[in-house]
């Protein structure tokens, strides 16, 4: 996520011209659609984690807690 965010950030930052241009002749830009990309990554990457956090860490920390109760 930091290198998606980051390099986001800073094609903002350097290179603006790349972000500007204009996608099937519409008034979207490139920009636009990357800012919506990174959105989605982080729903996507967020959905990852509690697929697996609900799964093997949850199972993990119900053995640490069945090993420190007895």
């Amino acid at each position: 996520m930091l290198v998606v965010y980051f390099g986001f950030i800073g094609l903002i930052a350097f290179d603006k011209s790349l972000m500007a241009v204009k996608v099937g002749g519409g008034t979207a830009s490139i920009g636009l659609f990357m800012g919506v990309f990174v959105i989605l990554f982080a729903f996507a990457l967020t959905g990852i984690y509690v697929a697996r956090a609900n799964t093997r860490f949850d199972a993990l920390s119900d053995a640490l807690k069945r090993s420190v109760g007895q």
